[in-house]
């Protein structure tokens, strides 16, 4: 089934609740505040019909389409009863076109700005925090300090095997990662992470704990990771070296 039949059959099953949904709030033998009635599902075939229902209508919801409900139940309508759409087939693809090229926009629109928003917070943030005791800063705009100073080896280069402890958070204290909390250490090789990762570690002795401030370009920029990481964010991290290949 392509995309456009699967969301033409939503809207389709959307219309048909709403349709039964505003019969029932015609009724004189019910209030506009009673409840529905229930269903009576005989068979097979009838709670596949409901199941499907459901299905479709939490998927339509999901997607939070502006919708008209007298239209639908118009474009709905014509279609039971073989009158002419409003709509040619290639205008109905249009505007489903259409909706998804506005829906995409307002999308980069809102990430924009949350990235400019994350970006000045972070840029006030890395600015003030420079200026404190013990922290240092290196020519990529890493900075760091040291919590506990270990006079172990240091990894050998971005290609070293690493074992660590650590903690990761935002700068609202959010904590996105910890090893603390898996109960075991991390084992990685430092070209294969963030860039401010690898430049991190690098500075440290085994035996160290440091804290590690990391600008969005040193960590996953304006992409963010997931829903764990915002755009344009700075990460904190925590880092105990145990170890290094």
């Amino acid at each position: 089934m392509t995309g456009s039949t699967l969301f033409v059959l939503a809207v389709a099953v959307a219309l048909l609740f709403g349709t039964v949904h505003a019969q029932q709030k015609k009724s004189p033998s019910q209030s506009p505040s009673a409840p529905s009635s229930k269903v009576e599902l005989r068979d097979f075939a009838d709670s596949l019909s409901y199941a499907l229902g459901m299905n479709i209508i939490q998927m339509v919801k999901e997607q939070h389409f502006p919708i008209r409900r007298e239209i639908l139940l118009r474009a709905l309508a014509d279609g039971f009863d073989s009158k002419p759409y409003a709509l040619a087939e290639q205008d109905m693809v249009a505007v489903f076109q259409q909706y998804q090229q506005q829906k995409q926009a307002e999308e980069e629109a809102k990430r924009a700005e949350e990235v400019a928003k994350n970006r000045a917070e972070g840029d006030k943030f890395l600015r003030e925090n420079a200026k404190r005791a013990g922290v240092k800063t290196t020519p990529s705009g890493l900075q760091y300090e040291v919590i506990q100073q270990g006079n172990g080896p240091k990894p050998s280069g971005p290609s070293a095997t690493v074992k660590v402890h650590y903690r990761g958070t935002l700068l609202d204290g959010t904590e996105f990662d910890s090893s603390y909390k898996r109960g075991e250490p991390a084992e990685f090789q430092l070209d294969r992470v963030i860039k401010g990762w690898s430049e991190a570690v690098q500075l440290m002795n085994v035996g160290s704990k440091y804290k590690f401030y990391i600008p969005a370009d040193l960590a996953y920029g304006d992409r963010g990771a997931g829903n764990v990481i915002p755009p344009g964010a700075v990460l904190i991290f925590e880092v105990e070296l145990l170890e290094t290949k």
